[in-house]
C-alpha cells in the first residue's frame, strides 16, 4: 500500500541549514505519463546540494550574486526536495509505462536532458533535485527512461554513491578526450567527483595523479592514483614534476581552482587540455592568457553528462571496473548533521542519506556508520 503522505527534507529558500526542513506530511507524488514512482532506499549527497541552498553560483556579471545552478532561466522553485543520486524500487507507473516495471530495483540517471535521444547537447540540461523534486524523501517520481536496472551485488547505499559524481567525472574526461596511456592530474581528488575520476581514468587505461591533503595520501593510492601531490606543501609545479618523474601531464581535471589555477596551466604540457566541473577553492581565478595561447592549450567547462556516458557507467559498475567509495550513511531525519559532515570534507568518497524507514535494511549494516 502506497501512503498518501511521506517524510522528506524540503529546501525552503536560499540560505543556511535552517532552510532545510524535515517534514512528515509531504504528499506522495503520483507518476505522470512516462514516469515511475520510486520508493527511495538511498540517496547520495553532492556539492551541488550545498551550492544551490546557498545560492552560490553567481551570475555572468557578478560572482557574488545569489543565484541557483542554472543561469538565465531558473527552474528552481521552493519548496524543493533535493537529492540526485537516487536508488530504490519502482512501486507504481504512470500512463504509457509497462506494469512489468513495478518491483524493479533501479538507479536513476539524474539528468533532465530536455532533448530527444541521440542529441548529446547539454545546452538545455537540468537535473532531478533542482528542476523537479529529488530523492531526499521516501518517494519520488522520475521519467521512466531515467530509471535503470543494474546487475550488481552492491547494496543500495553503495549504488547511491555513483550517479552525480561519476557522471560528472566521466563527462569531464569525455570533454578532455582523455585516452589510454595519457596522464591526468586530479585536484580535489578525495571528494566524490575527484575520487570517481581516479577510477574512471584507470577504466580508460589512463594514468591518474592526485592532488590531496597530507592525511589522505594512502587512500588516494588505494583508489588508483599512480602518485600524489600534497596540497600546500611546496611548489605545486615542482612537486607535480617529481610525482610524474618528469613525464608530461596531458590533462588536468580540476575541481578546486582558486589560487592554484594558473599553476595548473603551467603544469599542463603543450597542447594540454584543462577540464573543470567545480571550484571549491574559489571560482574567480587569475589567468595569464599568455600561458594559454603560447602553449596552445584547451579549457573545457563541464557539468553533468550524456545518456551514453551514464550507460557507460552502468557497464563499469556491472563489470567491476569501478567500486563504491561509501564512507558512511545518515538517516534522513538527521539531514542537518549529514550536510554538516559533508561540508567538512573530512572523509574520502561519498556520504549517503537513507530514509528512516529503510535504516535497518540499508543504513545500519555499514561498517563506518557512526550513529
Amino acid at each position: 500500500m502506497i501512503p498518501t503522505t511521506m517524510k522528506a527534507v524540503q529546501l525552503t529558500g536560499h540560505g543556511g541549514l535552517d532552510k532545510l526542513v524535515y517534514r512528515d506530511d509531504v504528499p506522495v507524488p503520483e507518476p505522470d505519463a512516462e514516469e515511475v514512482l520510486i520508493e527511495v532506499s538511498a540517496c547520495g549527497m553532492n556539492n551541488t546540494d550545498v551550492w544551490v541552498r546557498e545560492g552560490a553560483y553567481g551570475s555572468d556579471t557578478d560572482p557574488t550574486a545569489v543565484s541557483t545552478w542554472r543561469r538565465g532561466r531558473s527552474t528552481l522553485e521552493f519548496p524543493r526536495i533535493q537529492g540526485t543520486d537516487i536508488v530504490g524500487k519502482v512501486v507504481a507507473v504512470g500512463p504509457g509505462v509497462d506494469q512489468s516495471r513495478i518491483g524493479q530495483r533501479v538507479i536513476v540517471d539524474f539528468s533532465i536532458y530536455n532533448r530527444p535521444e541521440g542529441d548529446d547537447s547539454l545546452a538545455d540540461i537540468d537535473y532531478i533535485g533542482h528542476g523537479r523534486d529529488g530523492g531526499y524523501a521516501e518517494y519520488t517520481t522520475v521519467p521512466a527512461a531515467n530509471a535503470y536496472t543494474v546487475d550488481t551485488e552492491m547494496t543500495d547505499a553503495e549504488l547511491a554513491t555513483f550517479s552525480c559524481a561519476y557522471l560528472t567525472g566521466e563527462h569531464m574526461l569525455d570533454r578532455a578526450r582523455l585516452a589510454a596511456g595519457e596522464r591526468v592530474l586530479v585536484t580535489g581528488a578525495s571528494g566524490g567527483v575527484g575520487s570517481a575520476i581516479l577510477q574512471l581514468a584507470r577504466a580508460r587505461g589512463a594514468i591518474p595523479y592526485a592532488v590531496t591533503s597530507a592525511g589522505k595520501v594512502q587512500a588516494m593510492k588505494d583508489i588508483g592514483a599512480e602518485a600524489t601531490v600534497t596540497r600546500g606543501e611546496g611548489d605545486l609545479v615542482q612537486k607535480t614534476e617529481e610525482a610524474t618523474a618528469g613525464k608530461p601531464v596531458d590533462v588536468v581535471a580540476d575541481l578546486v581552482a582558486g589560487p592554484m589555477f594558473n599553476d595548473l596551466l603551467r603544469i599542463l604540457k603543450m597542447e594540454g587540455r584543462y577540464t573543470t566541473a567545480g571550484a571549491i577553492g574559489g571560482p574567480v581565478v587569475d589567468l595569464d592568457l599568455r600561458t594559454l595561447y603560447l602553449k596552445q592549450q584547451e579549457l573545457h567547462g563541464s557539468s553533468q553528462g550524456t545518456r551514453r556516458a551514464f550507460r557507460r557507467l552502468l557497464k563499469y559498475i556491472e563489470q567491476g571496473k569501478i567500486r563504491s567509495l561509501l564512507d558512511r550513511t545518515y538517516r534522513l531525519s538527521d539531514f542537518h548533521t549529514a550536510q554538516t559532515a559533508f561540508m567538512s570534507k573530512s572523509y574520502v568518497g561519498k556520504l549517503v542519506v537513507v530514509p528512516d524507514s529503510k535504516w535497518d535494511a540499508v543504513g545500519a549494516p555499514h561498517a563506518k556508520d557512526e550513529r
